[in-house]
């Protein structure tokens, strides 16, 4: 009895078929965390590191397009004042605030990829739970007085 089955070919997904690899600015971003972490792997004392990383967070602030900057100073401001236990660093090239080395919230620029808005996020090591579901970012256009507040609010909560 011979075996009839056809031998196996190769055949390509939906899933495989979409993905063409990863855009510049995810390309761009990715180098940007590289440096980051050299960077962080320098040696000096924990002052020294944590005065270079806010450094860094200020300037690449002062890069953004003028919409962007001022909110991200303005976010830079209340994080400060909300969290003064947050350390400012850059993570994959945006302003972001970590506790213990773990990043808790970030400023993402409208111009970072290319997106209508700017977006200021939360990771999973930020304490927000609230049942079942909850949000971890907002899109932001400008910030008003009452945004302000529920920003530094969140952010309290978060590194709580």
């Amino acid at each position: 009895m011979k075996d009839t089955q056809k031998p196996a070919t190769k055949t390509t997904t939906a899933k495989a078929a979409a993905f063409e690899g990863f855009t510049d600015e995810e390309r761009a971003a990715m180098k940007e965390h590289a440096k980051e972490l050299k960077a962080a792997a320098r040696r000096g004392t924990r002052a020294e590191k944590a005065a270079e990383e806010e450094a860094a967070v200020v300037a690449k602030i002062a890069e953004m397009v003028d919409s962007d900057r001022v909110m991200a100073e303005r976010i830079h401001a209340i994080v400060k004042a909300s969290a003064p236990d947050l350390a400012p660093k850059l993570w994959y090239g945006m302003p972001a605030y970590a506790k213990d080395g773990k990043v808790v919230c970030f400023f993402q620029s409208a111009q970072k990829f290319n997106s209508r808005y700017a977006t200021f996020g939360f990771s999973d090591q930020a304490n927000l739970d609230d049942g079942a579901m909850w949000p971890t970012s907002y899109a932001l256009r400008e910030l008003s007085a009452t945004d302000e507040a529920r920003i530094g609010a969140l952010v309290k909560q978060a590194a709580g």
